[in-house]
C-alpha cells in the first residue's frame, strides 16, 4: 500500500468504534494549542453526514444543485463539496489544507491506510489489537498492558511505546515529541521509514533535501565595494545603512494650510503673522490667537503642532477663519514629526537587502551618495557536447543550437551576477579539465549544462573527481531529475541537465537559492501562492512535478491557473508563454479541477 505523506507531521489515531477517539482528540487539542501548535484534524465518517442546517440559505442553494457551496463570514469559512460518484481520498483531503499555516495534521479514521498512527485500545470494547497487523502503528495507548505474546506476537519485534489512554498529558507529550522528530516512526521490519517527511523512493533525493544539502555547502562571499548611489541599483547591501539624521529632519506640514497651536482651537479667528514656504521657517514661538500660513514640507513653528488645510480656511487681510462645518479640527493633525520616517541612528537599509528604487530614494534622503555593496557573484557557464553549436553558424547534421547558455546568462543577469561565458566545450577529457580549471580560477560559481545524465561519458566523472568533490544526484522531480553538485578547487559547481526547460527549472529550484546565499541574503525564499486548478495536473505519486502555467484572476477575484499546453523538457515555448511554475507536491497524486496548487511566479526571475 502506498505511503500517505504531507509536507509536515501527519499522525493518525486508529481504533474501533466506541474506543473514544473523538473524545480523546477533543480533550487533547486545547493542550496542543496551549503549547503553540497549529493543528488541523481530518475525520473520516463511515456514514452520510451534513454539517449544514435545513432552512439556511447555504443548505437551500446546495440542495438546489450547487455541487460546491462556499460560505464565509468574518470568523470562519466552509466549503461543502458534493461527492456522489467517488469518495475523496486522504491525499486529496490533505491537499485542501493550507499547510503553510499548520504544524501538525491529525487524522481520525482511515485506519487501513499507510501513515503513522497511535492505536487506541480499551479492553471493555472487546475488539482485537490492531498493531500486530499494522506496521504503521508507532505507539499504543491502552487501559491494559499490551500483551507480548498470544494475540499480539511481539516476541520478535521491537516493543512499541506504551501509553496510558487515560493519561492525557502523557499522550500529548508523545505527540509533541513526534512533531519534533524525537519519535522513531520506523519499525524494524520495514525497509522504508514511516516518517512523513521521507517522501522519495530509495536512491533519490527530494527537492527540499537536495536544496538543503546544497545550501549547507554554500558560504556567503565576503568581498564588497563602494559604489555611487546610481550604480547601486539591483546590488546587495554589504553593511547596514545607518541614518545619520532624522527623516524628516524637522517637524513639518503634511499639506498646504495654516499652522496653529493644538491648545488654541476655540478662537473664532486668528492673526496670520507669517507665510512660510518649504525650505524656510518662522523663527518665533507661535502665540495663542496667531496662525502661520504654511506650505507642504515647511517647518512648523515652535509651539505650533496642528495644521488646518487651506480649503477649510478663509483669509481676509491678516485674519483667517476656519469652516468647522467642513471638518472638525484635532490637535496634531496634518503634521509630520521629526524622525517619523527614520530616526537618527536607525537602520535605514539592512545588510543583505537588494537595492531597488525605494531604497535608492531612502538612502539619498539621508544625504548619502555612496553605498557599500556586495561584489557581484561571478558565475562561469559553459555547455558540453559535440552536438551543440553556436547560434549563427550553419546547422550541421545531427546538431542542435545552444539555448542553455543564453537562458542561463539571462537568469544570472536577472539575479545580479557577473557572467563569464566559457562557450561550448567539446567531448574530450582535456578540454573539460581545462575549462573547469579556468572556471574555478575566475569565478565564484561554475555552471555547466549537459553531461550529468545516466549513461553520459565516463570521462566527465573522472575529470570532476580529479579536480574536486562531486555528487551525482537523482532528484525526485520532473523536469530536471539529474543534477551534479560539489566543488572544483573549492569553487561550488553545478552540473545541470541538458534539456532547456529542465535547465531553467533546476536553476530556479537549486542554483538561485545558492546564489542568494553567496550574496549574503539569509533565508531567501521565492514567492509561492495558492491557486485553483482549472484543469487536471497529472503527477506521479511521491514526485514533485513542475508544470509551466499561466495564472490569472477570475471574475470572482480568485487566483486560478492553467498549463501552457505541451510540457516536454525541450519545449522552450512552454517557458516563454508561462508566468509561473505549477508545483504539484509529492503527497498530491494528481491535482484535480478545483484543487488548490502551489504556483511560483516567474516575473523577475527569468
Amino acid at each position: 500500500m502506498n505511503q500517505i505523506h504531507a509536507t509536515l507531521p501527519l499522525l493518525g489515531f486508529a481504533a474501533f468504534s466506541g474506543t473514544g477517539k473523538t473524545t480523546l482528540l477533543e480533550a487533547m487539542l486545547p493542550k496542543l494549542v496551549a503549547r503553540g501548535i497549529r493543528v488541523a484534524v481530518i475525520k473520516h465518517a463511515h456514514h452520510d453526514f451534513d454539517i449544514d442546517q435545513p432552512g439556511k440559505d447555504s443548505y437551500r442553494l446546495r440542495k438546489a444543485g450547487a455541487s460546491q457551496m462556499l460560505i464565509s463570514s468574518r470568523c470562519r469559512r466552509a466549503l461543502v463539496t458534493e461527492t456522489p460518484d467517488e469518495e475523496a481520498t486522504l491525499p486529496h483531503l490533505i491537499a485542501q489544507l493550507d499547510q503553510t499555516q499548520l504544524d501538525l495534521i491529525l487524522v481520525e479514521g482511515f485506519k487501513k491506510l499507510s501513515f503513522p498512527k497511535i492505536e487506541l485500545h480499551r479492553a471493555e470494547v472487546g475488539k482485537p489489537w490492531l498493531h500486530p497487523t499494522d506496521n504503521n502503528i508507532i505507539a499504543v495507548a491502552a487501559n491494559v498492558p499490551v500483551p507480548a505474546s498470544g494475540s499480539a506476537p511481539l516476541a520478535e519485534k521491537a516493543p512499541l511505546p506504551q501509553l496510558d489512554i487515560n493519561n492525557l498529558e502523557q499522550i500529548t507529550d508523545f505527540v509533541v515529541s513526534f512533531i519534533q522528530g524525537e519519535v522513531n516512526a520506523t519499525k524494524p521490519e520495514q525497509p522504508q521509514g514511516l516518517q512523513c517527511g521521507d517522501l522519495t523512493p530509495q536512491g533519490m533525493l527530494s527537492v527540499a533535501e537536495g536544496r538543503e544539502r546544497i545550501l549547507g555547502h554554500i558560504v556567503p562571499l565576503a568581498q564588497s565595494q563602494t559604489v555611487d548611489l546610481k550604480a547601486a541599483l539591483g546590488q546587495i547591501v554589504a553593511h547596514d545603512v545607518i541614518s545619520p539624521v532624522n527623516v524628516p529632519q524637522h517637524t513639518n506640514s503634511a499639506m498646504d494650510g495654516y499652522a496653529i497651536r493644538g491648545d488654541d482651537l476655540t478662537c473664532e479667528s486668528y492673526q496670520v503673522v507669517a507665510h512660510v514656504m518649504a525650505g524656510h521657517s518662522y523663527n518665533l514661538p507661535l502665540e495663542k490667537g496667531q496662525a502661520v500660513r504654511i506650505m507642504t514640507g515647511a517647518a512648523v513653528p515652535e509651539c505650533a503642532d496642528t495644521v488646518v488645510m487651506r480649503e477649510q480656511a478663509e483669509q481676509l487681510d491678516n485674519t483667517v477663519r476656519f469652516d468647522l462645518t467642513m471638518a472638525a479640527i484635532h490637535p496634531g493633525q496634518n503634521v509630520r514629526q521629526a524622525g517619523e520616517d527614520l530616526a537618527l541612528g536607525q537602520t535605514a537599509v539592512a545588510a543583505g537587502s537588494k537595492i531597488t528604487a525605494p531604497e535608492l530614494g531612502m538612502i539619498a534622503s539621508l544625504g548619502i551618495n555612496q553605498v557599500t555593496v556586495k561584489k557581484p557573484v561571478r558565475v562561469a557557464i559553459f555547455s558540453t557536447g559535440d552536438e551543440v553549436q553556436h547560434p549563427g553558424a550553419v546547422q550541421q547534421n545531427n546538431c542542435i543550437y545552444d539555448a542553455n547558455r543564453y537562458t542561463l546568462h539571462a537568469m544570472l543577469t536577472q539575479a545580479g551576477c557577473e557572467v563569464i561565458d566559457l562557450g561550448i566545450i567539446e567531448d574530450n577529457e582535456a578540454a573539460l579539465e581545462a575549462t573547469l580549471q579556468q572556471g574555478s580560477d575566475q569565478a565564484d560559481l561554475i555552471l555547466s549544462s549537459g553531461g550529468v545524465s545516466v549513461g553520459d561519458a565516463d570521462y566527465i566523472k573522472t575529470v570532476l573527481d580529479k579536480l574536486g568533490q562531486i555528487n551525482f544526484w537523482r532528484i525526485n522531480m520532473r523536469p530536471g531529475r539529474p543534477l551534479a553538485f560539489g566543488q572544483i578547487n573549492d569553487t561550488p559547481f553545478f552540473g545541470l541537465p541538458g534539456n532547456p526547460v529542465a535547465v531553467m527549472v533546476v536553476f530556479l529550484q537549486f542554483v538561485e537559492p545558492a546564489i542568494r546565499k553567496l550574496q549574503g541574503i539569509t533565508d531567501w525564499q521565492p514567492q509561492v501562492f495558492n491557486a485553483i486548478a482549472t484543469e487536471r495536473f497529472r503527477s506521479r505519486p511521491n514526485r514533485t512535478e513542475y508544470t509551466r502555467g499561466i495564472f490569472s484572476f477570475d471574475a470572482n477575484g480568485r487566483l486560478i491557473v492553467k498549463s501552457t499546453g505541451q510540457q516536454g523538457s525541450g519545449i522552450l515555448r512552454s517557458m516563454s508563454e508561462a508566468n509561473c511554475l505549477v508545483e504539484v507536491l509529492p503527497e498530491q497524486t494528481n491535482a484535480e479541477i478545483g484543487d488548490l496548487v502551489h504556483i511560483i511566479p516567474l516575473q523577475g526571475r527569468i
